[in-house]
C-alpha cells in the first residue's frame, strides 16, 4: 500500500551523542507524532501527506525503534526525557503533540513533566492505565520471534505463524540488508519496552492540563469505553471522539483519522 506516502527524512544528534532519525514533512504549525511500540515515524507519513503543507509533522523514531541510534533504557523517563530533547533541539516548543498507544503514554507524559513544551495532546487509542487490570495481554510475548528472513513475504509469513493476522504495521519496520530481510527493532528489546510501559499512569494524565482529544477505537482492547469517560471526567479540557476500528486508527480509517486532527489543531489554534 503506497498510502501517499512520504520520505522527507532527517537525522537529530541529542545532546547525549545519538542521532535520532525523524520524518520532517510541511512548513506550518509544528506537531510532533510518537508511533508506539514495534512502530517507527514513518508509520505517520499518511497523515503528513493528509495534513498538508499548513501543518509539519515530525515524527522520530523514538529509542529501540526504525534508523535511530541504539539505546539500553526503555524506560519510561528515558522516553519522556527523548522527546522533551527533541523538541528542544528543533526549538520549536510548544506543540501539538500526538501520540499512539504506548507513543501516547509518553505523549502525556511529556506534557505532565515538560508543560512548556506541550500546548496541546492528541491521544491515540491508549488509557492512564496500561497494565493488567484494564488490558489483557498488555504485553505481546516476542521472546525468539525470526530477526530475518529471505524474503518480505517470509518475513511476514513467519509472523502470521505466530498468531499476528495482519502484519502490516510491523512490516512498515522491516529493510532489506545483505541480502535478507530484517527487522529495525530487536524482539528482546521490544519486550523491556512493554513492560516498563505496563502501569498506572493517573498522576500523568491528570497532571496535563493542555487542550487534549482523545482517540478511542471500539475494535481495540487498550481504551474501554468506561476508561475513555473517567478520563474524561477526571481531566477538564478532554474530547473523547469514538473510532469503529481496530487499534491502529490512523491505518484502518486514514481519512477520518486526518480530519480529526486537523479540526482539533484548527480549534486549538484558533
Amino acid at each position: 500500500m503506497d498510502h501517499g506516502r512520504v520520505t522527507a527524512h532527517a537525522v537529530l544528534s541529542l545532546p547525549d551523542g545519538r542521532r535520532i532519525s525523524y520524518v520532517d514533512k510541511g512548513a506550518g504549525s509544528p506537531l510532533v507524532a510518537l508511533h508506539g511500540t514495534f512502530g517507527r515515524g514513518a508509520v505517520f507519513d499518511r497523515l503528513a501527506h493528509d495534513l498538508g503543507a499548513a501543518v509539519r509533522v515530525l515524527a522520530p523514531d523514538q529509542r529501540g525503534h526504525g534508523l535511530s541510534d541504539p539505546a539500553d533504557d526503555f524506560s519510561r523517563a528515558a522516553f519522556v526525557a527523548d522527546v522533551a530533547r527533541f523538541i528542544e533541539a528543533l526549538d520549536v516548543g510548544p506543540v501539538a503533540l500526538l501520540g499512539h498507544s504506548l507513543g501516547g503514554v509518553t505523549a502525556y507524559q511529556v506534557a505532565a513533566r515538560h508543560p512548556h513544551l506541550v500546548a496541546a495532546l492528541v491521544i491515540e487509542d491508549v488509557g492512564a492505565v496500561t497494565d493488567s487490570s484494564v488490558v489483557d495481554t498488555p504485553v505481546l510475548d516476542t521472546r525468539g520471534w525470526p530477526r530475518s528472513a529471505p524474503t518480505r513475504a517470509a518475513l511476514a509469513a513467519a509472523l502470521i505463524d505466530r498468531g499476528i493476522p495482519d502484519p502490516t504495521y510491523f512490516l512498515l519496520s522491516a529493510v532489506a540488508e545483505n541480502g535478507q530481510w530484517r527487522f529495525l527493532f530487536d524482539w528482546e528489546q521490544m519486550m523491556a519496552v512493554q513492560r516498563a510501559g505496563a502501569g498506572s499512569w493517573w498522576s500523568d494524565w491528570t497532571a496535563a492540563t493542555c487542550p487534549t482529544l482523545l482517540l478511542r477505537a471500539t475494535q481495540s482492547p487498550f481504551l474501554p469505553a468506561p476508561l475513555a469517560d473517567e478520563m474524561a471526567d477526571r481531566r477538564p479540557g478532554t474530547e473523547v471522539l469514538t473510532f469503529p476500528t481496530g487499534h491502529w486508527i490512523h491505518d484502518d480509517d486514514p481519512t477520518g483519522f486526518a480530519t480529526a486532527v486537523a479540526d482539533f489543531l484548527d480549534t486549538v489554534s484558533g
